[in-house]
């Protein structure tokens, strides 16, 4: 995805969105963990599967905390069913299971709105007592923010009071060297990815009933995509009888949640930003081979092929451009793009299909060199801040998730509700699968667990397989994973110098980049001045940038 490294966020702030963030951490200061977990609705005085309580450092079992503050962002798909993470079901039984009452603290707003929240709160430490959040993305790193207190080291803590989350690490070393800091520090309960089959989930989706229409296969090349997004201008696909069809629809501008054009650069053997090639850092757009793609995107955008507003389109036009019978083919997910699609058009388009079609190679018979691929773990965690008054009670509740019962609650949800063992296997029931109150799959399992949406536990297989219940699905995770992705860079940390440093260079180019990306595609910037564009990016500091990301490879390969 683009860019690997994600791009530097500006911390400088506007006076309305402090205002504003500042209004949100009213009152977001560590609760604190005081004593045993209390009774819970049925009146118990100590809650099902709690310990004795008693106080920290006596050697004595401790107890589940009684409150707990937690900033998060509230989960996109059930924005507008509720208002706050306590209304999932999940966490409804976990304070039923540990007598723990947890406060979310959800930001306001999207993408860079909550990263200025989150920047302002470390700023401030007007901190709650955790924190979840993709930690290898804050300025200056999460080592940093453990040396400035803004979050706790927790080697020594899970040690003694995560027995479950210790096994997991003891069991996939490989997982324990991918959740440390290069000084070796654990900074966060982590979400994990538990299989293979959870790592791809995004890439190139077409209308197939299209293609049937045109007389065409589904296209492996990019000489193939051109000829089949021709077909899709020319001849009237939707059969509505006017020239409204859009052929494809990709955009660049560093948006992670919109990546498809930087997996497309794939299909010419480089990355976007900063991959790698046997253990040595480069940088794609100063590579001649961003040339060729660019060259490609430009010739695309003046045969009219490319949506022509792709620089301002965003995702609610990118959704009713898909509903609307007018997009041909883009890049998006295997649930929320191709599930989710599907069912909003069932009704006014049933005959529409989506299918998955595979990375476009150069040559025929060929393999694009990265297509999207996650990590295990990708540095979303829950870290526990240094504000929090009893950080053994909350390590033991964030452990919970790690155990069996655990891992069944985060994945399943509550048995009898949105699951029921079926020889065996955890099957999703009709709260999920056919929900009564018309939420799609996605919705109905945010409302009931977190599956489906990052969090502090291990993802189970047994999730994506149910998730994905249409064969296109099933299919696209097959086609998707055929890049070798051998180029792409592991999640690396930088030391705070570095940090600093990345940050300062890369804002400014990416800005740069940005802007000019965009105006070579639509031809208002000639690709001959691409020369100049890619030595104006190394008068800029990339060189620089390389080195440090060069470094940060380094140390990872040798934790």
């Amino acid at each position: 995805m683009k860019k690997r490294s994600k791009r530097a966020r500006r911390l400088t702030l506007s006076t309305a969105a402090a205002m504003s963030a500042l209004a949100l951490l009213a009152g977001c200061t560590g609760s604190g963990s005081g004593g045993d977990a209390g009774a819970d609705a049925g009146g118990e005085t100590t809650p099902p599967n709690a310990e004795a309580g008693g106080s920290e450092g006596d050697g004595a079992e401790i107890g589940y905390p009684e409150t707990i503050t937690y900033w998060i962002p509230m989960v996109d798909h059930i924005k507008g069913h509720a208002t706050t993470m306590n209304e999932v079901t999940l966490y409804q039984e976990l304070e039923r299971i540990t007598g723990t009452k947890v406060e979310f603290k959800h930001p306001s707003g999207e993408g860079d709105q909550i990263t200025e929240q989150l920047n302002l709160m470390i700023a401030s430490q007007n901190l709650p007592d955790v924190v979840e959040t993709n930690w290898l993305n804050i300025s200056r790193g999460p080592e940093n923010a453990i040396q400035e207190g803004t979050i706790l080291r927790l080697n020594e803590l899970i040690e003694k009071h995560a027995p479950n989350f210790r096994k997991y690490l003891d069991e996939h070393p490989d997982i324990e060297k991918l959740i440390k800091t290069d000084e070796g520090s654990i900074y966060g309960f982590p979400f994990i990815r538990g299989h293979e089959s959870l790592m791809v989930f995004h890439g190139p989706i077409i209308r197939k009933d299209w293609l049937e229409r045109v007389g065409m296969d589904i296209p492996t090349t990019i000489d193939e995509w051109e000829a089949v997004l021709t077909a899709f201008k020319e001849k009237d696909p939707n059969g509505n009888g006017q020239a409204d069809e859009i052929p494809f629809f990709i955009k660049y501008d560093g948006n992670v949640k919109d990546p498809g054009m930087n997996q497309l650069i794939g299909t010419f053997g480089i990355g976007a930003q900063f991959y790698q090639v046997d253990g040595k850092v480069r940088y794609g757009e100063i590579q001649p081979e961003f040339k060729e793609f660019l060259t490609v995107l430009n010739r695309w955008y003046e045969k009219g092929l490319l949506d022509p507003d792709f620089a301002a389109t965003d995702g609610a036009l990118r959704d009713a451009k898909v509903t609307g019978d007018q997009l041909g083919a883009f890049y998006w997910y295997a649930g929320s793009g191709i599930g989710r699609y599907m069912g909003l058009m069932e009704k006014d388009h049933p005959e529409a299909e989506l299918w998955p079609a595979p990375y476009p190679a150069l040559e025929k018979g060929g393999k694009a060199a990265l297509g999207q691929r996650d990590t295990a773990f990708s540095g979303i965690a829950a870290a526990i801040t240094g504000k929090a008054m009893n950080p053994e009670r909350i390590v033991k509740w964030l452990d919970f998730a790690y155990s069996e019962e655990g891992h069944n609650l985060f994945n399943f949800g509550k048995e009898g509700v949105s699951y029921d063992w079926v020889d065996g296997y955890p099957k999703y029931s009709d709260h999920i699968m056919k929900n009564p109150e018309g939420l799609n799959v996605s919705q109905a399992m945010s409302m009931h667990f977190r599956a489906a949406y990052n969090g502090p536990f291990v993802q189970d297989k047994r999730y994506i397989e149910q998730y994905m219940e249409r064969d296109s699905q099933k299919e696209a995770i097959q086609i998707w994973s055929e890049p070798e992705n051998k180029i792409q860079m592991p999640k690396v940390t930088m030391t705070a110098d570095e940090n600093k440093r990345f940050a300062s260079i890369m804002t400014d180019l990416n800005t740069y980049s940005d802007e000019m990306v965009t105006k070579f595609i639509m031809g208002v910037e000639p690709l001959d001045r691409f020369d100049q564009y890619a030595e104006t990016l190394k008068g800029m500091g990339i060189q620089e940038a390389i080195d440090i990301q060069q470094a940060a490879l380094d140390r990872f390969n040798n934790r």
